[in-house]
């Protein structure tokens, strides 16, 4: 009887998030009261305190209990990763990418995709690249790999504007001697 309630909790919480928040939250406390390591619930707590309030170490919180109760649950593993980027943890991130990679039937789309952002972040251009044309090997709909065509793309500029601006500074660093 309270593994139904437990889920009927749980449901009602992914019904309602992200358009109705407190109803959300509300079943979701109901949920953790009954179970406290639901890692489910924890899941969803952590990308309402991550998406919805911004409170980033919450959700790190959250996330690492979640998978702390579960460790094959991968839809955690991309939330958790871009939340450590949006964090700046970068070799906290690094290190779950690393992971993630070696979990039976993660999306490795999207984890490839989260190494092209935290390679982005670190101005490793080149290696950005790389990673999102990987992503994009694991792409199993258009829609993921226009999307990876249009991060590659976007990388790409990077990486011809930052060539002009070295190009440029070598060119004015040469007139004034």
């Amino acid at each position: 009887m309270e593994a139904n309630l437990l889920n009927n909790y749980v449901l009602k919480a992914i019904d309602a998030y992200p358009y109705e928040l407190e109803e959300a939250v509300e079943n979701l406390n109901y949920a953790l009261s009954y179970e406290s390591d639901n890692a489910y619930a924890l899941y969803l707590m952590g990308r309402i305190q991550a998406e919805q309030l911004g409170d980033y170490e919450q959700a790190k919180t959250y996330y690492a209990e979640a998978l702390a109760n579960k460790m094959d649950f991968q839809r955690v593993y991309s939330k958790y990763i871009q939340v450590l980027l949006w964090n700046e943890d970068l070799d906290e991130a690094q290190k779950l990418i690393d992971f993630a990679l070696t979990v039976k039937g993660i999306g490795k789309g999207d984890i490839w995709e989260r190494q092209g952002h935290l390679l982005e972040i670190k101005q490793e251009h080149k290696k950005a690249i790389k990673a999102f044309k990987k992503a994009k090997t694991f792409g199993f709909n258009d829609s993921f790999i226009s999307y990876m065509n249009g991060e590659i793309s976007r990388v790409k500029t990077k990486l011809k504007s930052n060539k002009k601006k070295k190009a440029s500074k070598k060119k004015n660093g040469k007139n004034k001697k």
